[in-house]
């Protein structure tokens, strides 16, 4: 391991005014997708979805960019390999190296992360084909009764042993553990859930002998649930946020790179934002969104060739606009330039 490595790929990760895009959706959820779009999910489409964002100027704003198996491997129209596509916009490849969720046994619906026989074998492949980090999501549900110390126990070894095989290869691990966000429990018990997620994640790094300089944390934050019908406002989801992460988040971590977890694009922008408000953080705070830096290009584009340039421009929108919120410098009223 090359903890010196690791380090410089985990700040650049987490570069002010940058953040990650995730581009790693499954085939199954790229469908969904492009279902919404009336677009035929092949090879060549997904391709094509993908090279127009990492060609847009809204790469300024992208530290590095999470790809799925196909796409690490896929090369862009005029032949060019997608990650030197990446590597010459100035951002670090990624991979997701998960492979989906499947019941534990004797709970109540809890999940466990699958993919970690054979990563050791994969890893190693995807260093060659550019890979420099990856990343594994651990999927925790806050609703009373759906977790259990089984479950997060279980989720927070893997995660720990994911990493440890990554900084073995020299990948730096993004460790991605989500309590999610669209169950029917109010803040506290996302906070609370969140808290205990936290500090068994940190403390099974710990025993698996993780140097935390060279990870990137990519948590929830601490919001109400979709269907508790209640609401919590922008400042105080940035506060539990920030108190929940001092609580837990070791200094020596480089970096925290956010989930959006089902927020609208504004919503995930102006949460990001409002915490690097508060200021005298210990790490640097960023993005790592999938969907709500995606579904506005998706939607202009509607695979049709003619919308490329209009599909970037709104990307390239989004983009600069999460990275203005990784200064703390945001306002909603900079939406009306997407419109000039």
């Amino acid at each position: 391991m090359d903890l010196d490595a690791l380090n410089k790929i985990a700040n650049k990760m987490v570069e002010t005014g940058k953040g990650i895009l995730a581009a790693d959706e499954s085939s199954g959820t790229i469908k969904k997708r492009f279902d919404q779009i009336n677009t035929e999910s092949t090879e060549t489409n997904r391709r094509d979805y993908r090279e127009m964002l990492f060609r847009s100027d809204g790469m300024k704003h992208v530290s590095g960019v999470i790809l799925f198996d196909e796409t690490i491997w896929q090369k862009a129209a005029d032949g060019t390999p997608l990650v030197k596509v990446i590597e010459n916009a100035g951002a670090v490849p990624g991979i997701k190296v998960d492979e989906g969720t499947e019941a534990i046994t004797g709970t109540s619906g809890e999940l466990i992360t699958k993919g970690l026989d054979g990563l050791s074998a994969r890893l190693p492949k995807y260093y060659e084909a550019g890979a420099r980090f990856a990343k594994w999501r651990a999927v925790i549900d806050p609703v009373a009764g759906r977790h259990s110390h089984t479950g997060i126990l279980a989720n927070a070894h893997a995660l720990a042993r994911y990493a440890n095989l990554c900084q073995a290869n020299n990948i730096v691990p993004i460790v991605e553990p989500e309590v999610l966000m669209d169950g029917d429990n109010d803040i506290d018990a996302c906070y609370a859930v969140t808290q205990w997620v936290l500090k068994e994640t940190f403390q099974q790094l710990y025993y698996m002998n993780v140097p935390l300089e060279g990870i990137v944390l990519k948590p929830n934050m601490i919001i109400p649930g979709k269907k508790s019908g209640k609401k919590a406002g922008i400042a105080q989801i940035a506060e539990r946020t920030v108190k929940c992460l001092k609580s837990c988040v070791p200094t020596a971590v480089p970096g925290i790179a956010f989930l959006s977890g089902g927020q609208s694009d504004e919503e995930a922008t102006a949460h990001l934002s409002a915490m690097n408000a508060l200021g005298n953080l210990p790490w640097k705070l960023t993005f790592s969104y999938g969907r709500a830096l995606q579904h506005p290009a998706i939607m202009a584009w509607a695979g049709k060739p003619e919308n490329v340039k209009r599909a970037q421009t709104v990307f390239t929108h989004r983009a600069k606009m999460n990275g203005l919120a990784t200064k703390g410098a945001y306002k909603s009223e900079m939406e009306r330039e997407l419109a000039a």
